[in-house]
């Protein structure tokens, strides 16, 4: 058994540690890079910066790739390129923490999906419950863009599929994964964002931030986010990633001075009670000792 959560443990803290570098860099990113190139150059700077970060340091062309893994590859980029032009483009209308929230959707009908026990359910209500409250639902949900909330559902969607797709190549090497994964990511949004901001991509002071916002969030959290889904169960990743709604928020107060109601807190508090008590359970289950009975078989 004490071999065992180590190893559980290294997946739950790569989880932690990609949304923390995720909702850094992508606050960075609305701050820094949307006023100079938007949210179409963002992207495009973000995934084209980060692919070659991790094909220089990776170098996945080292090792043979059956032709089906590279179909897997090629859809699990794709999906990554459109639910991060989605996200970043219903950050020019929503706040950051309202658009994590809704774009959450997306996994936390992975985790519904893939449960089996009542306790998972338990766990996921208690998530859903959380994000209800970090939303700004009643009066408030009037003053919310249409557009922005149309693109955070359509990347709720990209997330979804995003993890189902980084599933069927969890047999792989991350050093094949991510890099190729997100080469396809780029070769979707980089002439988009070419078309929308055109030479404003040379400024050498967008390249740099740009460079710095790339291996913060993407480069780094892609390939913690491969190691996790490797190695844990689909609603497992799902819940633990409802975290990101509650780090969005942390660092909304930490970052741009955005104080939280009482009602956020108490938000915060239900999303991470849920994603901890569901990995405890996982944990559990996992070192549960197998039967006397199913040995001998």
């Amino acid at each position: 058994m004490s071999a065992q959560r180590p190893t559980f443990l290294l997946p739950i803290l790569a989880i932690l540690g990609s949304i923390a570098f995720l909702c850094t860099g992508t606050s960075w990113a609305k701050h820094s890079l949307f006023p100079e190139i938007g949210a179409q150059g963002t992207t495009a700077l973000r995934l084209g910066f980060a692919a070659a970060l991790m094909l220089l340091f990776w170098r996945p062309w080292r090792a043979p790739i059956a032709r089906h893994d590279l179909r897997s590859i090629a859809l699990y980029g794709a999906t990554l390129g459109v639910m991060c032009l989605s996200f970043y483009l219903s950050l020019r209308t929503l706040p950051f923490g309202v658009a994590v929230a809704i774009q959450f959707a997306g996994p936390l009908s992975v985790a519904v999906w893939s449960s089996r026990r009542p306790l998972d359910y338990g766990w996921i209500a208690l998530a859903v419950l959380g994000l209800g409250l970090l939303l700004p639902l009643g009066h408030d949900m009037n003053t919310l863009n249409p557009t922005g909330i149309a693109y955070a559902a359509f990347g709720a969607i990209g997330w979804a599929c995003y993890i189902n797709f980084g599933k069927r190549v969890g047999h792989l090497p991350i050093s094949i994964t991510a890099p190729l994964g997100a080469a396809v990511a780029a070769l979707v949004v980089v002439p988009v964002g070419v078309a929308h901001a055109g030479a404003a991509l040379l400024s050498p002071s967008v390249l740099l931030t740009g460079l710095g916002v790339a291996l913060i969030s993407c480069a780094i959290p892609i390939s913690l986010e491969l190691f996790a889904l490797k190695h844990l169960p689909k609603h497992v990743f799902g819940t633990m990633t409802s975290m990101e709604p509650a780090v969005a928020a942390l660092l909304a107060l930490v970052l741009l001075g955005e104080v939280l109601s009482f009602t956020q807190c108490v938000a915060i508090a239900l999303i991470m009670t849920a994603s901890m008590g569901c990995a405890l359970t996982a944990q559990a289950r996992r070192a549960k000792p197998v039967p006397a009975v199913a040995e001998a078989a």
